[in-house]
């Protein structure tokens, strides 16, 4: 007797994986996607992903920079002929900055903030260069005295948060650094002429790109709807077989 129920198809996968993953964890990422009900799984480097989802020409012989910058972990990679040449990673991100700010309001003003609450500041007046007409911009942080233990809120500034982000966001710069270290010089060339991108959601922290630039004196760019790059290049690349056979891990 023939089923009532409609058969459920199980569809191929792409997933995007952090660079560097061992074989232990990419074999339990496939068998969890298989155990949904996936029929294929094909696993793909985050930073090649945000690449593709960015609209960079990772497949040509050129060189092509970039940084993915997420919640938990900044990802750097050089790309070329649709490989990852160098890659480095450096768990300073998104949930790294709201750290810093927790521990500012505690050491600075004795206040016990919420991670939470620490991210709204940050998307209020987080940044980490000059903003023009900043002395108009502030945010008020809301919390509980660490000494009385009753509510608190403590005024602050666009200036005191920068000064608060910036050591972060100069680790992961230290971590480009070596990365440009370790590009062959042929593909370097191409970098220097057409920059680096930036893609998660962190690279929209005001001043990323300028303060970046400066410190690598390189062009540097952040890529259209970069929240999505790495999805968009997950469904790139199950679509392209051909494109999905030069750049997947596994």
């Amino acid at each position: 007797m023939p089923s009532k129920f409609p058969k459920i198809p199980r569809p191929r996968v792409v997933i995007g994986v952090p660079s560097g993953v061992t074989s232990v964890e990419r074999k339990a990422v496939v068998d969890a996607a298989k155990h949904a009900g996936a029929r294929e799984v094909f696993l793909l480097e985050e930073p090649m992903a945000a690449a593709i989802g960015a609209g960079l020409p990772i497949t040509e012989p050129k060189g092509t920079m970039i940084v993915d910058m997420g919640g938990g972990t900044s990802e750097i990679a050089v790309l070329s002929l649709g490989g990852v040449v160098v890659s480095k990673s450096i768990k300073v991100a998104g949930d790294e900055l709201d750290q810093e700010i927790v521990m500012y309001a505690k050491n600075k003003h004795n206040l016990l903030l919420g991670e939470r609450s620490a991210e709204e500041i940050k998307l209020a007046i987080g940044n980490v260069a000059e903003l023009e007409g900043e002395s108009h911009y502030k945010s008020v942080m809301r919390g509980r005295d660490l000494k009385t233990g009753l509510p608190k809120s403590v005024e602050v500034t666009p200036e005191d948060i920068r000064e608060v982000l910036r050591p972060a966001i100069l680790r992961v710069i230290s971590v480009v650094k070596d990365a440009i270290e370790d590009t062959p010089a042929e593909l370097m060339s191409d970098i220097v002429k057409d920059g680096m991108v930036l893609a998660g959601g962190t690279s929209q922290l005001r001043g990323l790109e300028k303060f970046m630039g400066q410190e690598l004196r390189l062009p540097v760019r952040t890529a259209e709807d970069p929240m999505t790059c790495v999805v968009k290049g997950c469904s790139a690349v199950l679509s392209d077989r051909g494109l999905l056979a030069r750049v997947k891990i596994a």
